[in-house]
This record gives C-alpha cells, structure tokens and sequence, in this order.
C-alpha cells in the first residue's frame, strides 16, 4: 500500500503564490501517472494538473494553464504543485493522487489518495 500525505496549503491573498507537497511512503515509479485534483464545498472533484512518473509529459486544466505547474523529484518521492497568481476561485481542498495506468482526468480512476490541504486564496 502506497501513503500519499499533501503538505503546504493555507491562507494566501489573491495574486499570491503557494507550493504543495505530496510525499509517498515508497518509490513510485510503478505508478506511471500522478495528479492533482481540488474539491471545493458543494462542488465535485476537480483535475488540477497530472504527470508522467518520469515528469516527461504534463497536463493541466484550462483553469490553471500559466498559473500552476507540476514536478516530480523520484529520488525524494515527492511531488510538487507550484500555484502562482493565486485566485478566489481556486479556494479548495487540494489532493495528491496517483495510478498505475496512463494519465487520466478521471478522479474515480486513480488508486492511491492523500488525505488533502486547505488551500484559501482571501480577495
């Protein structure tokens, strides 16, 4: 059983930056994508951003393209989500998650889920 575990949410003024962590229990190299998603109160899961396990192929949503950008560190088990020009909308709890097939924009179909961080972005 992989641990997904998010670190580096909290309370941000509009048009500032945050940094998320998402560190596993063990190598994850057999999990070949890896994402992001928020959920925000009385909304559905929604996919933020997604990577390769190599980190050679990214995805984002149209939401947050220019704003936010994912990375991969393997040596650390650590996954980033650095959020930049920070919006009120983009106030939700954010997730780290991962799966051993191909990318996916599809919550349901990923395996492994961190328990979430707060992230609030005050106007």
């Amino acid at each position: 059983q992989v641990q997904l575990v998010e670190s580096g949410g909290g309370l941000v003024q509009a048009g500032g930056s945050l940094r998320l962590s998402c560190a596993a229990s063990r190598r994850t190299v057999s999990l070949h994508a890896k994402g992001w998603f928020r959920q925000a109160p009385g909304k559905e899961r929604e996919f933020v951003a997604a990577i390769s396990w190599s980190g050679d192929m990214t995805y984002y949503a149209d939401s947050v393209k220019g704003r936010f950008t994912i990375s991969m560190v393997n040596a650390r088990n650590t996954m980033y989500l650095q959020m930049n020009s920070l919006k009120p909308e983009d106030t939700a709890v954010y997730y780290c998650a991962a799966r051993p097939g191909g990318y996916s924009i599809i919550a349901g179909e990923y395996d492994y889920w961190g328990q979430g961080t707060q992230v609030t972005v005050s106007s």
